[in-house]
């Protein structure tokens, strides 16, 4: 398919794919603070990407099922190096975080449970907030301008997904739908978008047994799940619980905090739950099975959003579709600061982080993060009891 020409890249891909394997190995926050530092990086620092394709990116990674963090690592990677860049790109991305949870999910069962990680959790969940909340600041302030078009549209999906706690993909649709109409005149047209729904492809397993159940269960959650790793927990613990009963309530809410407390997309906690379902085989399936539909739907929309993408039509849908993003992004920030600041300590170090990433600009994150588990570790004793 001919897609619009690009600048040359300002880069090799190998650089890439080192800066997304440091992203994976170092990138904490969740979704929220990913695609914030994705663009911090990739598009203020160093320019490798221009604020247009990033925009797109975003957007098709909102309208798209799968993660969100994922699917703009993969589009930004297939800007400049098309399908090549976004298979790098999506395997540098989930490599450290998956090698990480292999790793905690090995522990898990050797030593029976991680209790240490409620304590490193109740410092990390703090900061964490306190990152999300600056990266959904910039996003705004950098995105919104005075447009009050889509500062309405933040605020209406700031306060959706806070009632809701929970993200809902046809209001993204809507957004844009309102921002072309405002400021285009609609004429019939052929549709540009081509963001077809996918059907999941699933790896041939030898057997219909455990590790087929596995494997379609999780390309259910990257073919159909919309959103961030806040919006999968629920369909996740409906299957994993309460339909199949692969793990325990106590189990479920350690994957989950496994996941919060490594680096890389939230979503890479299906591989941990693979693990302790299946070992080693079960992870592997999971996480392919999960980030593999995501894959191909990105890779398979970006020529359309290449090629159509600086239409005036389509540029005012992705304003739209953005704005909703950037809402959601925010209202997702409140629903897990009510789950994570659970006291005076807590709410005092996310207030700490978001000052010191304020004054201090250039401080990286994962210093920060370290601090903060030291500080969950000495604390939580004064304030739980095991």
């Amino acid at each position: 398919m001919t897609v619009s020409p690009i600048a040359p890249a300002q880069y090799s891909l190998w650089q890439l794919t080192r800066y997304f394997l440091r992203l994976g190995a170092l990138g904490f926050g969740g979704p929220v603070a990913l695609v914030g530092y994705m663009h911090r990086d990739l598009v203020e620092r160093r320019g490798w990407i221009a604020e247009a394709d990033y925009k797109e990116g975003l957007a098709l990674a909102q309208i798209a099922p799968g993660p969100l963090a994922a699917q703009l690592a993969i589009y930004l990677g297939y800007v400049h190096y098309r399908v090549l860049g976004a298979t790098a790109a999506g395997f540098a991305f989930v490599l450290p975080s998956f090698l990480m949870v292999l790793a905690l999910g090995w522990a898990y069962q050797a030593f029976g449970g991680l209790p240490w990680m409620q304590a490193v959790f109740y410092g990390v969940g703090a900061a964490v907030i306190g990152i999300m909340a600056i990266s959904a600041h910039k996003l705004a302030i950098k995105n919104l301008k005075s447009d009050r078009l889509l500062w309405a549209i933040f605020a209406v999906l700031a306060l959706v997904t806070i009632v809701t706690q929970s993200e809902i993909a046809w209001l993204f649709i809507t957004a844009g739908l309102l921002v072309w109409l405002a400021r285009c005149r609609p004429r019939p047209s052929p549709g540009a978008l081509g963001a077809a729904l996918p059907l999941p492809l699933l790896p041939a397993v030898a057997d219909p047994g455990l590790l087929l159940q596995l494997t379609v269960f999780f390309a259910k959650a990257g073919a159909f799940v919309f959103g961030s790793g806040l919006a999968i927990v629920p369909f996740l613990y409906g299957g994993i619980v309460t339909e199949h009963h692969w793990l325990t309530d106590k189990q479920f809410v350690d994957a989950v905090a496994v996941a919060m407390i490594t680096p890389g997309p939230v979503v890479i906690t299906t591989g941990f739950i693979g693990y302790l379902v299946a070992g080693l085989p079960g992870a592997c399936l999971a996480a392919l099975a999960t980030f593999l539909p995501c894959y191909l739907i990105t890779v398979l929309a970006a020529p359309h959003f290449k090629k159509h993408g600086k239409r005036p039509g389509l540029m005012a849908f992705v304003d739209g579709i953005t704005a909703a993003a950037i809402g959601a992004i925010a209202g997702s920030v409140v629903v897990l600061a009510q789950r994570s600041l659970t006291d005076l300590p807590t709410a005092l170090l996310a207030i700490a982080t978001a000052a010191l990433l304020w004054r201090l600009k250039k401080l990286p994150e994962p210093i920060i993060v370290a601090a903060a588990a030291l500080l969950g570790v000495a604390l939580f004793p004064l304030t739980h009891h095991f």
